[in-house]
């Protein structure tokens, strides 16, 4: 399925960029690895496609440790992006020990993140895309925003997203798409939008009352003396997996057909090169390929997930590039006679001690944050273990904040949503505000304290394990499974609904759980807009402040059998 070329693409990249190991010093390495060497690309034909996306409101260099879990079922099992750890490096041929090894699996992942240092930032990224235009000529770049961008940090959700929008206005981008964008409630989206300066693509995104378009589904430009169209496709399932009272007149989803008649229309309107600009998630998106005809390009998002090059599909191409602004995925085009005939692809890894930061940028990021900075920068406590979010079933983050739900609101159970959204910390670090709205920063934070039976919770549980493992993509929604405190269980990713999940236990007392008893849960992120209780941050605050020091995580709630 992959081009000599794509091999070539990956080998200089990871020649320029991992001709060392991970026992170099943090100076050694910054020395060693340079701007030159990260935007080192095999250019290629007259259009480049540059594509951010799901940076969850992140503006400085973070930390971000990569899933150690990411399983795929049926068609996809065992494929990239379900791949990790040293069946990762293997399958692309990386180094282990290398930047490259540390940028994309999680294998010896604190000391790599000593030597290599954080990851991203905006100023960086608009380093970066400033160097590419001036490289390329800016007639021949389309810079793509693939949306998850306002929300997921203190300051975003202070201005309810106005630090996000005026940085990103820096960057001019040529469209965006959106999700948790959606979060801040039809009216503010509505607002940011007209200072945008760019469009705001949704074409799967209707009205109620007449199932008319809410948004441009298309925008056509000119690159490189080359007609493309750029086709916006929102998260299909978000009245689902966020709270649909936000926006009650909009209706979402995949909406297949209505994305074939904008390739038809956008071919009849002259385009030589589709692009459609997605929120759907890999998977969906690599179903998506085999259904809609005439699509060259598919830039997805949602899902996270980062690979070194592009895949290919049929005659589609699809590139994922990451989150949390750690990466720029690239893609450049040749056409020939209206046809793409050529690519390279890549992903360009922000290494933020490599990249010198862009002045611009820099200062307006130190603008919209000034306001803020001292509460951001107040350390709450210190974590002596690695803090992380990502992973199919646990992250040591979610672990801390199941933890708190039940010592906060006396609770035997605790729930902390699937979220891929959080950044990391190393041990010895400090947690301030600012870190820990990286994991909790949303509109709707109520902690509800409720009695559920048995029988509810293993329906939760089988519900959210459906949405991440049927084997059908177009039936997933995107997040991992919903973390768990209080209890354990086995889960079987493989089997049929409802046949998922057993042995749920209570892990204080060992006593199973049972069908028609009740048991006090504490959870967040309820979508039913009655829910009521203090905000989860608030809530993590308290809790943070009174432990000072958060020991390292050992908790193993979940037992994945069958994979």
């Amino acid at each position: 399925m992959h081009s000599r070329r794509d091999f070539l693409q990956l080998a200089a990249v990871t020649a320029a960029i991992t001709g060392f190991s991970g026992n170099l010093t943090r100076l050694a390495a910054q020395q060693k690895l340079s701007q030159a060497d990260l935007l080192k690309f095999d250019a290629k034909g007259q259009v480049t496609l540059l594509h951010l996306t799901d940076i969850h409101a992140q503006l400085k260099p973070i930390y971000f440790r990569p899933p150690s879990e990411n399983f795929g079922v049926g068609a996809f099992e065992g494929i990239p992006p379900h791949l990790v750890g040293e069946e990762f490096l293997k399958h692309f041929n990386i180094p282990a020990g290398s930047p490259l090894a540390y940028a994309h699996t999680m294998v010896d992942y604190v000391n790599l993140a000593k030597t290599y240092g954080r990851l991203g930032g905006l100023d960086r990224i608009s380093t970066l895309v400033k160097a590419i235009r001036g490289e390329r000529g800016d007639d021949k770049v389309l810079f793509l925003d693939g949306g998850d961008t306002w929300q997921g940090s203190y300051t975003s959700l202070k201005t309810l997203g106005q630090d996000m929008v005026d940085c990103m206005k820096l960057l001019k981008p040529d469209a965006m798409v959106g999700h948790w964008e959606f979060t801040f409630g039809e009216a503010r989206v509505k607002e940011l939008i007209e200072q945008m300066g760019y469009p705001f693509l949704g074409g799967n995104i209707v009205d109620n009352e007449f199932e008319e378009a809410v948004f441009e589904s298309t925008q056509m430009y000119e690159k490189g003396g080359v007609k493309v169209a750029v086709i916006g496709q929102a998260f299909p399932y978000t009245p689902i997996a966020n709270p649909r009272w936000m926006f009650p007149k909009w209706s979402f989803g995949i909406r297949p057909e209505r994305v074939q008649s904008h390739v038809d229309k956008a071919r009849e309107d002259g385009a030589e090169v589709v692009v459609l600009l997605s929120h759907d998630g890999f998977d969906v998106d690599q179903k998506l390929a085999t259904v809609v005809n005439g699509i060259d390009v598919i830039l997805t998002g949602h899902t996270h997930d980062s690979i070194p090059r592009a895949i290919e599909i049929g005659k589609t191409i699809l590139l994922s590039s990451g989150s949390h602004g750690k990466y720029l995925g690239r893609v450049d085009l040749e056409v020939k006679d209206g046809k793409v005939v050529g690519y390279s692809s890549g992903m360009i890894p922000v290494f933020s001690d490599a990249i010198a930061p862009d002045k611009e940028m820099e200062a307006k990021i130190t603008e919209v944050r000034a306001p803020y900075e001292k509460e951001c920068g107040e350390v709450l406590a210190k974590t002596e273990g690695l803090l992380y979010r990502r992973g199919n079933f646990n992250g040591t983050w979610d672990d801390v904040i199941c933890n708190a739900l039940i010592e906060e609101r006396d609770a035997q159970i605790s729930l902390s949503p699937g979220f891929r959204w959080g950044t990391t910390l190393l041990p010895g670090q400090d947690i301030t505000r600012d870190d820990l709205y990286t994991q909790t920063s949303m509109t709707y934070p109520a902690v509800y304290r409720n009695e559920m039976t048995g029988a509810q919770l293993h329906e939760i549980m089988e519900d959210v394990c459906d949405n991440l493992f049927h084997k059908d993509p177009f039936y997933q929604q995107g997040g991992d499974m919903v973390r768990v405190g209080g209890m354990s269980y086995t889960c079987a990713p493989k089997e049929d609904k409802g046949k998922r999940i057993t042995e749920m236990t209570l892990t204080k007392s060992g006593e199973k759980i049972e069908a028609d008893k009740k048991y006090v849960v504490a959870g967040w992120a309820s979508v039913n807009k009655d829910t009521t209780g203090p905000a989860i941050y608030e809530l993590m605050e308290s809790y943070l402040t009174k432990k000072k020091v958060i020991p390292p995580v050992t908790a193993q709630t979940v037992k994945v059998v069958g994979m």
